[in-house]
């Protein structure tokens, strides 16, 4: 359809379900933004028709610079009766397109944010390397808590506070592997992976009662950096972080589950989408668990 027949659509349109105060605030708002085509036009007409609906007999002038703020519009589109979820993101998508077009002062563009990437994994032979490091301490007591930091970061994927505040009672041969049992603010059982079992179990002992990273209170923030200065140094080794040890486990774990064959099977490449499939669904009992993520002994 040309651009001609589009405007001749909005200049005429009028439903007889909306107010014709609504259909005109639709219509002159919807002729600045030129749309391309009568079916754009017509879901664009219908937002704006729908918008003043809702906010004239609230007391607000039917002007874009009022209706089309984006006060208005979030207002709208989260107190509007009679909608469904999706009408109401719909709505809210297209106002905003008009806003952007037609009083963008009101609307700037959204500034662009960084995008936080996941930490790389470090390889089989950089966590043979730390764990060297580890070995070689000059106290026994280093030794075992440097250890114990790279088996819980790498072999359980625990951090930040979950990794300071594990005590050497939380670890445990049980279920037919070495479980971990984490009492911070998402309380788990983590199962680590086999090949970490051995060190992890000598720390564990090491450590009794007490914490694994050592130190006497889980809070202290600053708790692991003496460990992870100690392991640093090592002949072609990067820098050690507990955020690339979990990236480690994660890599680790989801390639056993076969995950990346899982979501390119099923075209999923947003997070969120495969979130919301999660959240219907139980996770498997503690010996299962130990089983499918490679933590049996």
């Amino acid at each position: 359809m040309a651009a001609a027949d589009v405007a001749v659509y909005v200049a005429c349109w009028q439903p007889v379900p909306v107010p014709p105060q609504a259909a005109c605030f639709a219509r002159s708002v919807v002729e600045l933004a030129e749309p391309l085509t009568r079916a754009r036009a017509n879901a664009l007409l219908w937002a704006a028709a729908r918008l003043a609906g809702f906010a004239v007999p609230l007391g607000l002038e039917a002007v874009p610079e009022v209706l089309l703020h984006p006060s208005v519009i979030e207002r709208f589109a989260v107190s509007a009766p009679g909608l469904s979820g999706s009408a109401r993101r719909t709505l809210r998508t297209n106002l905003r397109f008009l806003a952007r077009a037609v009083v963008p002062a009101l609307a700037r563009a959204d500034a662009a944010l960084p995008r936080e990437r996941a930490k790389a994994p470090y390889s089989p032979a950089e966590i043979a390397g730390f764990l060297a490091l580890a070995d070689a301490q000059p106290t026994l007591a280093r030794r075992m808590r440097a250890a114990g930091l790279v088996c819980l970061g790498a072999g359980a994927g625990l951090t930040g506070a979950d990794l300071r505040a594990v005590r050497g009672s939380d670890v445990a041969c049980r279920s037919g592997g070495v479980v971990v049992d984490v009492h911070g603010a998402r309380p788990r059982a983590v199962p680590v992976l086999s090949r970490y079992h051995d060190i992890l179990l000598a720390s564990a002992e090491f450590a009794g009662s007490g914490l694994i990273t050592g130190g006497t209170s889980a809070v202290r923030k600053n708790i692991t950096t003496p460990l992870t200065r100690s392991l640093a140094g090592g002949a072609g080794l990067p820098r050690l972080e507990a955020s690339r040890l979990r990236s480690t486990w994660l890599a680790e774990v989801a390639g056993l589950l076969g995950l990346a064959t899982f979501m390119h099977a099923a075209g999923i490449t947003c997070s969120q989408r495969l979130g919301d499939l999660l959240a219907t669904l139980d996770p498997a009992d503690e010996a299962t668990a130990v089983a499918l993520l490679g933590a049996a002994r």
